[in-house]
């Protein structure tokens, strides 16, 4: 009985011609052109096979496996080209909350400055108001309009002749 030191040896020498002799048969087998030529007919009817598979799918409408294959691929396409739409949209997203924020801070700057200029405008009012009629005050009585059809009281004639006497 061999020891179990020995088993490993054995195994990997019987391996070893195994796989030798398994190659000699292989190439043989290879360079024999009665199997050569059986597998070159045994490969032309596996694709022959193949594509008559593809026609009856085709006319039950069954997609085949390169169908498939082709639908994968152009799934995968438009899932690319949506991450970079969505990609696209998070940044125009982001710029639009960004002028949004501008747009804000500006109105409300816009909206004091023109409660100031308001309140400036008003005071000039005020002012051009007062210089045109400086009080409540009646204005002299010399200085009123006279309605139509009134006429002009005139100051006292004995002042007049008393200067024109004196001259």
């Amino acid at each position: 009985m061999p020891s179990d030191a020995e088993d490993p040896k054995l195994v990997d020498r019987l391996s070893r011609q195994s796989e030798e002799a398994l190659g000699r048969i292989a190439e043989e087998l290879a360079g024999n052109p009665v199997v050569a030529g059986a597998l070159s007919r045994a490969f032309s009817a596996r694709e022959k096979a193949v594509q008559a598979q593809e026609v009856a799918m085709g006319a039950l409408g069954i997609p085949s496996a390169a169908d498939i294959e082709r639908l994968t691929r152009r799934l995968r396409s438009v899932s690319q080209r949506l991450e970079g739409v969505e990609d696209s949209l998070d940044r125009v997203e982001s710029r639009l909350e960004a002028v949004a924020a501008t747009a804000s801070e500006f109105e409300e700057g816009a909206e004091a400055r023109v409660e100031s200029r308001l309140d400036e405008i008003s005071r000039d009012l005020a002012w051009l108001r007062e210089a045109q009629i400086p009080s409540s005050e009646l204005p002299p009585r010399s200085q009123e309009r006279l309605t139509v059809g009134q006429s002009p009281t005139r100051p006292s004639r004995t002042g007049v002749r008393a200067g024109a006497a004196g001259s």
